[in-house]
């Protein structure tokens, strides 16, 4: 847990947070998937599920076509904004994005990067943002993020 206390920093500890169906007639039991999915994909998933059409303004992805192993086409990053920094959590603002390999996390009201290669170091252990080794990966991790800002209109903070 990095030796902090609290769930909204986007940390692997807190961040990979499991989700469990059972649909006995759709998901075959003891089915394990490890597609990229957010906390925004479920309202979508149940009206899908439901036989109603989200709105357009929604931002999720249903995940109805995972259950039937389609994945082709599916998010290859997942998005997070944690932007209320006041109060007893004291959790600085930050935005991210997160692949299958990496991660990238910026604390805007600090001006500070992390970068983590979660296949060397899953536990996150050691912050390589600025070594000359990853600045393909850093700058297309930043490339997504700024996509994704876009795609979520997300515009805090402005990223150069």
């Amino acid at each position: 847990e990095h030796g902090w206390f609290d769930k909204r920093f986007m940390y692997e500890e807190s961040f990979r947070t499991p989700l469990l169906i059972k649909w006995p007639k759709v998901i075959k039991p003891g089915t394990v998937n490890t597609n990229l999915v957010m906390n925004i994909d479920i309202a979508e998933t149940l009206l899908e599920a439901a036989g109603v059409t989200p709105a357009p303004e929604m931002q999720g992805q249903s995940l109805l076509p995972l259950f039937d192993g389609k994945a082709d086409g599916w998010r290859k990053a997942v998005y997070y904004h944690y932007y209320e920094s006041v109060g007893e959590h004291n959790v600085a603002k930050h935005i991210g994005v997160r692949s299958d390999r990496f991660k990238l996390i910026y604390f805007y009201e600090n001006n500070e990067w992390e970068f983590f290669d979660l296949k060397k170091d899953p536990k996150e252990l050691e912050n390589v943002y600025g070594r000359k080794a990853y600045a393909k990966q850093v700058a297309a991790m930043k490339s997504e993020l700024k996509r994704m800002q876009q795609k979520y209109k997300d515009n805090e903070p402005a990223l150069q």
